[in-house]
């Protein structure tokens, strides 16, 4: 895998999550959830279908609004959600420049490294609708990391990965933690705990942390 390239170091960032409650209707699906992700942070939280990981997700974004809680999110920040939102009528390449124009990047520089990073090189003049789940979600993965955030929220992200690619994923993980970069992963089991600073267990609307065994 390519050497990533030294670049200044950006502002830290920090997610703080306090006492989130929602509820859809009349089911309850964070109740008093709690998450505090200090930069430089690898957080994992996992829990079983339904339990409402990606909600958490969604409202750590502002993508949705909680019911009660505050949530304090400070720096730039990149979102992988788990259905990936492409054009399936867009190359890769226009999506890159469709996401450096939202982003205002004056160049494409650190996208065509995590190109080469994620095996992507070659997929430039695809259209996004005739790539495989896989490369798809690295498309999916490459967007989020392509503005250099400085807290990274990812969900299910190396959901079709090979087994090349999935330890690209942890090698640049562990890269962009020693940066300074604050990450959550969150899947519905985590095989990988040794990566994780912490694993948050999402039970009953609420988050138990703890520290993995190396």
């Amino acid at each position: 895998m390519p050497a990533h390239t030294p670049r200044q170091t950006p502002p830290q960032s920090r997610l703080r999550i306090s006492d989130v409650w929602k509820a859809y209707g009349r089911r309850q699906v964070l109740c008093g959830a709690d998450l505090d992700v200090p930069p430089g942070a690898l957080i994992g939280i996992v829990g079983e279908n339904g339990t409402g990981k990606s909600t958490l997700l969604r409202i750590a974004m502002g993508h949705l609004a909680p019911d009660r809680g505050t949530v304090v999110r400070t720096g730039t920040a990149g979102y992988c959600p788990q259905q990936a939102v492409l054009n399936d009528s867009f190359t890769v390449a226009q999506h890159l420049r469709l996401f450096q124009v939202a982003h205002r990047l004056p160049t494409l520089t650190r996208a065509h490294e995590l190109m080469d990073v994620l095996a992507l090189a070659d997929c430039g003049r695809q259209r996004a609708g005739e790539l495989s789940g896989g490369t798809r979600q690295k498309l999916n993965l490459l967007l989020a990391l392509m503005h250099d955030p400085r807290l990274l929220v990812l969900d299910e992200p190396y959901q079709g990965f090979d087994w090349e690619t999935h330890q690209r994923f942890w090698s640049l993980a562990a890269q962009l933690r020693d940066r300074g970069c604050s990450i959550v992963v969150v899947s519905h089991l985590l095989h990988d705990r040794d990566h994780f600073d912490m694993v948050g267990h999402l039970r009953d609307g609420r988050l138990d942390m703890e520290v993995p065994a190396r």
